[in-house]
């Protein structure tokens, strides 16, 4: 049988791609190498946050409002809580990108925030302890995701649909074949009219164009046990993106796993092969984000609880990379999500099935052309 469209990659963007496609009547396999969901990737790790005042650059804030619809109506197919909303901290100098960019976005979409010194902000939510030279840009909207229970919500809808999802099945090779695409795996060969590349980490194996442009790079999570645990708590503490002296962090309140969790974008700057990529993790590890927790939650200088390796997959920007094949109009590709994808995988979804059903979307996607790179 020849599906509408396959989809490889079935992790946070995948699982939304099948899902929307399913949900506009498409016949839709969704391939994925490793188990629903897996600590393999980009998805895993308890929570992820969802945030409105984005400093990355103004043109996600429209993106970011329909990917909250979209999981508020996830949440009403699932019968659970998926998005969690804390209110989030932009943190930084004055002057940093962090601040300058979060007041833009803030600005230009009217968006309800407040701006506050360190000394108030340590009032207000005392598990922080920034330095006085840093300010902190308050937008109640913001939170974090589930994403474990975000992938498994969408694959549950999309089979309720009719998807078919199977796992445990490693994509060899696709080649476009007049009007069709064939899909070779490990088992077996497919076709489609319509191929979805969201195969994170692995993208570049499956489009070479993308071999210096969607580049994975290991991450490490730290969660450790709080000296002062109600400082901490959900409901005390927001979620955090902060620009220091030492690099960009970003945290989030105590759930799930008993501990206040932390990472560093580009934690060790290690670009890596996902299939040889070390998971384990190093003292040395901790030690990158042990620094800052001293430094600026010192009330969460407890014994380390757990510690996580995952995939960050960086296009040379930190912008994504949403197009079509440049040699094949029939597939389409959601790459380079640069460490800050997995709160638009909602919309991604929408969006990757509007561009393989109807070959445009209503959402403006210039910013994550691949035509940007040359």
């Amino acid at each position: 049988m020849v599906q509408d469209a396959i989809v490889i990659g079935v992790g946070g963007m995948g699982s939304a791609a099948v899902y929307h496609l399913a949900r506009r009547g498409a016949r839709v396999l969704g391939l994925e190498r490793f188990s629903i969901p897996h600590e393999m990737g980009s998805s895993h790790g308890v929570s992820r946050i969802i945030r409105l005042a984005y400093a990355e650059h103004p043109d996600y804030v429209p993106l970011l409002r329909r990917a909250y619809a979209l999981w508020r109506e996830l949440e009403s197919e699932a019968g659970e809580r998926l998005l969690i909303i804390t209110g989030g901290i932009d943190a930084g100098a004055r002057e940093s990108a962090t601040v300058k960019g979060a007041l833009e976005s803030c600005s230009i979409h009217r968006l309800d925030h407040e701006v506050v010194d360190a000394v108030e902000l340590a009032r207000r939510h005392p598990g922080y302890r920034l330095p006085r030279a840093m300010v902190a840009v308050l937008q109640p909207d913001a939170g974090f995701l589930l994403p474990e229970r975000c992938i498994l919500a969408h694959v549950a809808a999309a089979r309720k649909l009719g998807a078919e999802v199977r796992t445990g099945e490693r994509v060899l090779s696709w080649a476009a074949e007049g009007g069709e695409v064939a899909v070779t795996t490990a088992r077996d060969t497919y076709r489609a009219r319509r191929l979805v590349i969201c195969a994170g980490a692995w993208a570049r194996t499956l489009a070479p164009q993308l071999q210096e442009l969607a580049v994975p790079e290991r991450q490490v999570l730290i969660w450790t046990a709080p000296l002062k645990p109600e400082r901490f708590a959900l409901g005390a503490f927001p979620v955090f993106n902060m620009e220091a002296e030492e690099g960009r962090f970003y945290g989030f309140p105590v759930y799930g796993v008993p501990g206040f969790k932390i990472g560093k974008y580009h934690h060790r700057c290690e670009r890596v092969d996902p299939d040889r990529m070390e998971r384990a993790c190093r003292p040395e590890d901790e030690a990158v984000v042990r620094e800052a927790i001293r430094r600026y939650f010192p009330d969460a200088d407890g014994p380390a609880l757990d510690m996580k390796a995952c995939l960050f997959t960086n296009s040379p920007d930190e912008h994504f990379i949403i197009d079509f094949h440049p040699g094949h109009p029939q597939v389409a590709i959601a790459a380079g999500f640069s460490g800050h994808g997995f709160k638009f995988c909602s919309v991604v979804g929408e969006i990757m099935a509007d561009l393989a059903l109807e070959g445009r979307t209503r959402f403006d996607i210039g910013m994550f052309r691949l035509t940007r790179f040359h």
